[in-house]
């Protein structure tokens, strides 16, 4: 199906334009028109299978069909997982609602606390957000959630995951009943806990499944290679050197400790590489992906906080130098590359530690990944040893420079003692 097959209003379609966007992929297909007819959705959706068009271009089409003013009450409601989320549907959001003219703002913690309170004192249409920060601009009556028409929940499953399902439901319990506004949900599995959420907070949601052969986005060559612990950089740096296409690289570790080891060798070995971990602060997270999207970073290594909500369209290589410990988290890393019809490659690595997640990651994707046993030249055993931090000592005070003590106040109402009462002359 095109998209010129939809009866869509003139200003989204000009952004559907703008996007490149011709073809709807399965999920949007499936959905879309659900949601133009007023439909609630509940939707199993993989990153990188248009699922963020699908519920920005229903949303569009909604609230220009209602016509109602902006205001500081927002008219709809996205609620994302991680602030990178938030941040890449916002720009999708900029891209696809150009000419619409409504109004779309980003709230999550991390930044300026004022800018984002003023901006919704400013007027908005759609407020973009994790959980926490907009629960606090609520319990403040910043805004109001008596005026949202419709609300999108995207990777619900990644919700419970992460701790969110009490604010989302706080959230929810806010909001207009559902028979007075469209809800979409989507999540890469429609487990039980997800549906149960859809059955208490949805109007009979219609429910939108994508076959097993399109669980991962097409374009993807996958790989895998089992190779001990000991042995994973001298293969990763042996790979890199044999494949000079390795132009813009994601490599994905389970810790923080594991991510600063491996970018501190890569930097010590001549490859231009950065850490994105959960602790990391907000703008520094932000300076870190303009780099790696701009080319400043050819590497960046990561745990699973960025595998969902990052989109970069050449990203060439994705590595799994961790597997992970969550079969799902698999599609979601991969799902970095191969965008916007692209083709990228990815690389896993199974260690005698992580292997044995191997077969629940095959039987979830439902096929076996084409797998080799290294050669000797692929592996680069010279290589640099990253040099470990070293503290600063400790500054040492000039001699005879004593800390000076603050002078013991008087209880309020007591009398000094006179020179008698301290048996002075």
């Amino acid at each position: 199906m095109k998209f010129t097959d939809l009866d869509l209003p003139e200003v989204v379609r000009q952004g559907i334009l703008a996007a490149g966007f011709e073809s709807l992929t399965p999920v949007q297909e499936e959905s879309i028109p659900l949601a133009l007819a007023g439909k609630d959705v509940a939707a199993q959706a993989q990153t990188g299978t248009g699922k963020t068009a699908a519920f920005l271009i229903s949303l569009f089409c909604r609230l220009l069909e209602n016509q109602n003013v902006t205001s500081n009450n927002p008219r709809a409601l996205v609620m994302a997982p991680t602030r990178e989320l938030v941040v890449q549907i916002c720009k999708d959001a900029e891209l696809l609602g150009k000419q619409t003219g409504l109004k779309v703002q980003p709230i999550f913690g991390g930044v300026d606390y004022e800018k984002q309170r003023q901006a919704l004192k400013d007027g908005v249409d759609i407020i973009v957000a994790t959980p926490g920060r907009l629960i606090d601009y609520a319990k403040q009556r910043v805004f109001s959630m008596g005026r949202v028409e419709a609300l999108v929940i995207d990777e619900a499953d990644r919700m419970f995951d992460m701790g969110f399902i009490k604010d989302l439901r706080y959230i929810l319990r806010k909001l207009p009943p559902f028979e007075k506004r469209q809800t979409m949900l989507f999540s890469a599995t429609l487990s039980g806990q997800v549906m149960e959420l859809a059955y208490e907070f949805m109007d009979l949601a219609e429910r939108v499944e994508i076959a097993p052969d399109q669980v991962t986005a097409d374009g993807i060559d996958q790989i895998l290679y089992h190779v001990s612990r000991q042995e994973k950089f001298a293969l990763l740096l042996g790979l890199m050197k044999r494949d000079s296409k390795m132009d813009k690289v994601m490599l994905f570790v389970n810790t923080k400790v594991e991510a600063e080891r491996l970018s501190g060798l890569l930097l010590a070995n001549g490859v231009s590489s950065a850490v994105l971990s959960g602790d990391i602060p907000q703008k520094k997270r932000m300076r870190i992906l303009d780099q790696f999207k701009l080319g400043g970073l050819t590497h960046l290594v990561a745990t699973d906080v960025a595998s969902r909500g990052i989109h970069v369209d050449d990203v060439t290589h994705v590595i799994n130098y961790d597997l992970p410990q969550d079969r799902e988290d698999y599609v979601h890393r991969i799902g970095r590359t191969a965008r916007a019809g692209a083709r990228g490659q990815a690389i896993s690595f199974a260690d005698e530690e992580m292997v044995y997640i191997l077969e629940e990651i095959e039987d979830y994707l439902g096929f076996r990944i084409a797998s080799e046993m290294p050669l000797d030249e692929d592996f680069c055993f010279t290589y640099k040893r990253a040099q470990p931090k070293r503290k600063r000592p400790p500054v040492e005070k000039p001699a005879g420079q004593q800390k000076r003590r603050r002078p013991r106040r008087r209880p309020k109402g007591k009398p000094e003692k006179s020179t008698s009462e301290n048996g002075s002359s």
